[in-house]
């Protein structure tokens, strides 16, 4: 497929994943339902394959099982991170696993991983958590009128929601700082703007509020490039929400 193809779903361009796996069912499952949302995925059956892939080709995500023969998740990335001629050197890597402890996460994101995947796992999940770090929400507008005037019922509801939620976005900018040292906190204050970002269209924040949700969930931590990720789309909402 070319590289210049277009997602059929956001318009941006196709993104190559490589899935390795040496289970057939979940290799099988994982990449069918990644290519009915658009992606283009090139499947490997354990570690030394997936390690040759991604030597040999550029792969936009990695998604490396922590166990298989002949290397699992680490020893792949590893590998290809020390390797300056490695095609897939740089692309972004998630870890799957069917038992992920603490100690297990934490590892894994030390060693490079932008997320862990516990096994078996929710397809909406797994598809946000790659539009996120992708940037795929890059091609979709920040506010998104018609889904506001759905949720709002007319525009003048839409407009006052809008308002309020600017205002929102303003002292949560303020209070991200206290919030990354609490992770309950800012985890339930996510779940708040969610409902809010639903009401307004603002589809691109909401998305993203998810997967930083989800990930110090995950690891009940607040990870630095998360929050970066997450701080740049709520300045994007804030810049696109009216003043008045």
């Amino acid at each position: 497929m070319s590289q210049d193809a277009l997602h059929p779903l956001s318009g941006a361009a196709v993104r190559r994943l490589l899935v390795a796996d040496d289970d057939p069912s979940t290799r099988q499952f994982l990449a069918s339902a990644l290519r009915a949302h658009g992606y283009e995925v090139v499947p490997a059956c354990d570690g030394a394959e997936a390690l040759a892939l991604g030597c040999a080709e550029r792969f936009d995500a990695l998604l490396l099982d922590c166990r298989m023969p002949r290397g699992g998740a680490i020893e792949v990335l590893s590998s290809l991170r020390r390797d300056h001629n490695a095609a897939s050197r740089d692309a972004t890597a998630l870890a799957t696993s069917a038992e992920v402890p603490a100690s297990l996460r934490a590892t894994l994101l030390d060693e490079g991983f932008a997320g862990v995947i516990e096994k078996p796992c929710r397809i909406a999940s797994l598809t946000d958590t790659l539009a996120a770090t992708l940037g795929l929400s890059e091609g979709v507008r920040v506010l998104d009128d018609d889904a506001g005037l759905r949720a709002a019922g007319d525009a003048g509801t839409m407009h006052a929601l809008r308002g309020l939620l600017r205002m929102e976005l303003i002292e949560l900018l303020g209070s991200l700082g206290r919030l990354a040292d609490d992770p309950a906190a800012l985890v339930e204050r996510l779940h708040r703007l969610r409902s809010a970002c639903g009401f307004c269209g603002a589809t691109r924040l909401g998305t993203q509020a998810k997967v930083l949700q989800a990930h110090v969930r995950e690891t009940r931590a607040v990870v630095p490039d998360a929050l970066a990720r997450f701080r740049a789309e709520l300045e994007a909402a804030l810049a696109a929400l009216p003043t008045v």
